[in-house]
């Protein structure tokens, strides 16, 4: 990778250098250009988009929408202490009177079918069956205690309601905040709906204020506001061409690509260090121009093969039959070279701008963290065994974590305990039984008959022996067809469905459809219990029900998300297995070795056993921004391998012996990783105050990949180059 005897490189390079003021303003005029589309990026918030389009959950959950209507509702609850009257299952008229003033509150919300409102008031107006009809809505519209109510809201299907879901529910908490008491509002939707929302805001405030943070950083660094401004230049200029070109293709962001933002500044800053840290070693012995003319002579193709390398690892995701996997995928491979693009044509115009003729003084500590350096240098060669047994040890302890992570689906630990959110699930967690609604569905006759509603009967009841309003893991509600036709045992089975009918009006179709032959019971589960409590509720669901009708199956929200992260990382091996052979590929081209090409992976292995590990022996799940979190950390650590193997051979091919090579590599390569990622993990510790748990994750895990790969490349490359490297 010698770079200054290549003609093609002097070319480019003089192109660049030459013409530096148009290019420079031909990268303001496509950033302009770009902003308009960037602007108008959607944020797809549909969990069903984080599943596979031929995955068997997320297609028995369509058919119960389409079979069903769906179960998004939007519950408001709240504790009344004079709800009944005493001694009876007669609602307090005054209480009744409260119940349907709220309810009539909430039918004036876009968005909500008006006629669909299930609550207590118009449960019990029937004159008798009123105890039954407690029984049966206790859990639902009733809490157990007697004194806490609530209003089941259907939602109208999505893209048919005149205003968005988000105006939807904040109309809908606008009403409960203002109801005497305050209400509380729940449903999954709902919890979706936040899910995304904390996301997307706290993504573009934290943005901001990461990066204030970040150049705040780097002008301590480099007491400079040029060697401040660029490195966010870069940034920005990338992440406008970027989402412009994303939103001109008709791709959206989701869950999975939120992280779009943080990982561009991360490979955008680390490169620009790079070059910031060459230029001005540069020009302790050359003019302005020829300083960087020798910079970019000594850097483009290091530059070219990290840049090569990160978008191949990212492009490996391609091969995820998750659509915004594989769509995150491209928007990283795309925006990881997009970064190259706006490092050549934005900075050798700003960076020449206005630069004195002064040679740039050194950054604060910089002579001290050199010469730590180089003594890690001397340290890591003359005791390679200890070095490289301590790092094994290490490794060897990380590594069995593994064994002990865990997937995290409690929807709730997505949220702060004092968010809106988690203060309404408490209350139905322990007061209406769980906030966690699912079904399991079967065949059913075109018309009922005894014979079949026996047959339901009898699961409905088996499934009632996994109701316990007191165990974790249990259902806490079961409600069957059955359940409403008999209360009036004593009618003829057309009459008592007629009078259901008449009596709750979407009783009957919410469960049996009887044009597509189907049938569900309604189960309830509490949504704050753990991965492997939930996996067995379902499974225990499914094969009660199949003793009874084989094609039965389990499926909704509730579902849904129990298996969400499990489909997240459903694929990822296979696509960090292609990454990884792809980025000894590249490499073994870059360097005629296959030796060298392979040596890269360990240090990069590294930092992921230690992340993954880590988060096992601490107790740390799974969750929606650590499941990709081994390819994540794949692509931001294996840059930082390249430009120290780039300055590694450079070195040994200007003459210098092993343990020179070493020391100057270590004292210049060595020198721009560390203040990369002291930047780096500085800015990014603001991703802590999050309001989103998952970010929060997101912030630390991808700070201890970045220190991991920091160790990796300034301890454990060395000690492999002097086995691979014996000339």
């Amino acid at each position: 990778m010698t770079v200054t005897t290549r003609p093609w490189l002097v070319r480019l390079t003089n192109i660049l250098l030459n013409y530096r003021g148009w290019w420079l303003c031909f990268a303001i005029a496509t950033t302009l250009a770009a902003a308009v589309p960037a602007s108008r990026l959607q944020f797809d918030q549909s969990i069903e988009s984080l599943y596979a389009k031929d995955n068997a959950r997320l297609a028995a959950w369509r058919d119960s929408k389409r079979l069903f209507g769906g179960d998004e509702f939007v519950v408001v609850a709240y504790t009344d202490p004079e709800l009944f009257e005493p001694g009876g299952d007669k609602l307090n008229p005054a209480a009744a009177e409260r119940i349907e003033a709220l309810a009539e509150k909430l039918r004036t919300v876009p968005g909500l079918q008006a006629d669909s409102f299930q609550h207590l008031a118009h449960a019990l107006q029937a004159p008798f069956g009123r105890s039954i009809i407690r029984k049966l809505m206790e859990g639902i519209l009733v809490g157990t205690d007697e004194k806490t109510t609530s209003i089941f809201c259907r939602l109208e299907p999505p893209g048919t309601a005149s205003i968005p879901r988000s105006e939807t529910y904040r109309r809908v908490r606008e009403i409960a905040d203002a109801n005497t008491p305050p209400a509380a509002v729940v449903g999954e939707p709902v919890q979706v709906h936040d899910m995304f929302r904390y996301v997307e805001e706290d993504g573009a405030t934290l943005g901001l204020a990461s990066s204030a943070l970040l150049m705040t950083v780097i002008f301590a660094l480099f007491r400079s506001l040029r060697w401040m401004i660029l490195p966010l230049l870069v940034v920005q200029v990338t992440l406008f061409w970027t989402k412009g070109l994303l939103v001109v293709s008709g791709m959206q962001l989701s869950m999975v690509s939120s992280m779009l933002n943080s990982l561009v500044t991360i490979i955008g800053i680390a490169t620009v260090m790079h070059i910031t840290l060459k230029y001005r070693e540069n020009r302790a012995s050359a003019e302005p121009v020829e300083a960087l003319r020798k910079t970019m002579l000594d850097l483009t193709v290091p530059i070219f093969w990290t840049i090569a390398t990160t978008a191949a690892g990212f492009a490996a995701l391609l091969t995820s039959h998750i659509a915004p996997v594989a769509s995150f995928g491209i928007m990283m491979t795309l925006a990881t070279l997009l970064v190259m693009v706006a490092c050549a044509i934005v900075l050798p115009g700003s960076i020449l701008i206005g630069e004195s003729q002064r040679i740039p003084g050194k950054a604060p500590a910089e002579d001290r963290v050199s010469r730590a350096l180089g003594h890690l240098t001397v340290w890591v060669e003359h005791r390679p065994l200890l070095v490289g047994a301590g790092m094994a040890a290490l490794t060897a302890f990380c590594g069995a974590g593994l064994f002990y992570l865990k997937v995290e689906t409690d929807f709730s630990k997505n949220f702060r305990a004092n968010s809106p959110i988690v203060r309404s699930l408490d209350l139905f967690e322990t007061r209406l039984g769980g906030a966690g609604t699912w079904e399991v569905n079967f065949p059913a006759p075109n018309e009922l008959d005894p014979d079949f509603l026996s047959e339901v009967r009898e699961l409905a009841a088996e499934l009632r022996d996994l109701e316990d309003q007191n165990s974790p893991g249990r259902l806490t509600k079961v409600v069957s067809i059955t359940d409403g036709l008999d209360v009036l045992t004593f009618l003829p089975l057309s009459w008592r469905i007629s009078a259901l009918e008449r009596m709750q009006p979407d009783f009957i179709t919410s469960l049996y459809n009887a044009q597509d032959g189907r049938m569900r019971i309604m189960l309830r589960a509490r949504e704050r219990q753990p991965s492997e409590t939930k996996l067995k509720l379902i499974d225990d669901v499914e094969a009660t029900a199949r003793r009874h009708f084989p094609e039965a199956r389990a499926t909704g929200l509730f579902v849904l998300l129990t298996y969400l992260i499990e489909s997240l990382m459903d694929d990822q091996l296979g696509s960090f297995l292609i990454a990884a052979a792809a980025i000894v590929i590249l490499m073994t081209m870059a360097y005629h070795s296959f030796a060298f090409g392979s040596i890269l992976l360990i240090p990069n292995l590294f930092p992921i056993v230690l992340v993954i590990g880590t988060m096992g022996w601490i107790g740390l799940p799974v969750n929606l921004a650590t499941a990709m979190i081994a390819s994540v950390s794949m692509g931001l650590t294996v840059d930082s391998s390249i430009h120290y193997l780039a300055g590694y051979t450079d070195a040994r091919r200007r003459g210098l012996s092993y343990s020179a090579a070493l020391k100057s590599t270590h004292q210049g390569v060595g020198l721009a990783l560390v203040f990369a990622n002291v930047a780096l993990v500085v800015g990014f510790s603001v991703l802590t105050l999050s309001h989103f748990i998952p970010l929060v994750y997101f912030g630390i895990l991808v700070s201890v990949a970045m220190l991991g790969g920091l160790m990796g490349n300034l301890i454990l490359l060395p000690l492999l180059l002097r086995i691979v490297d014996r000339r």
